[in-house]
C-alpha cells in the first residue's frame, strides 16, 4: 500500500496516514479489526486508541461507514486493541518512568 494514502477516522473524523489507521471490515455481524488489510469487503478506519472506538460506537459510525443495516458487534475490535496495548506495554514500547524522552535516565536529585 501506498504510505502517503489519507483516511479518516470513523471515530474523531481526523484525516490520518493510512499506516497510522486500523482497517476494520464485517465479518458475519461483527466488525473485525484487519490491521494486514487482506481482509475482502468494504472497510473503515480507526485510530488504535480506545478512545476513538468509544466515540464510533457512540456515533454508531461502523454501520454507517461499513454500509451495514442492523446492529453491529464491535467487540472483536476492542479486544484487538486491548490486547495490542497490553503486546505494547510488555515489549516496552512505552517509556519507563525512569527514562526521559530521549531514551535517557533521569537523575535523581538529594
Amino acid at each position: 500500500m501506498h504510505t502517503s494514502v489519507v483516511r479518516t477516522c470513523v471515530g474523531c473524523r481526523t484525516r490520518a496516514l493510512a499506516a497510522e489507521l486500523l482497517r476494520v471490515v464485517v465479518s458475519g455481524d461483527c466488525a473485525v479489526p484487519d490491521p494486514r488489510r487482506r481482509l475482502p469487503g468494504r472497510g473503515a478506519w480507526l485510530h488504535p486508541d480506545p478512545e476513538c472506538l468509544r466515540l464510533a460506537e457512540r456515533r454508531r459510525a461502523f454501520p454507517r461507514a461499513l454500509r451495514f443495516t442492523g446492529p453491529l458487534d464491535t467487540a472483536p475490535v476492542g479486544s484487538h486493541l486491548a490486547k495490542a496495548a497490553r503486546l505494547s506495554t510488555d515489549e516496552g514500547t512505552s517509556p519507563s518512568r525512569n527514562t526521559k524522552e530521549a531514551g535517557r535516565p533521569i537523575m535523581n536529585q538529594p
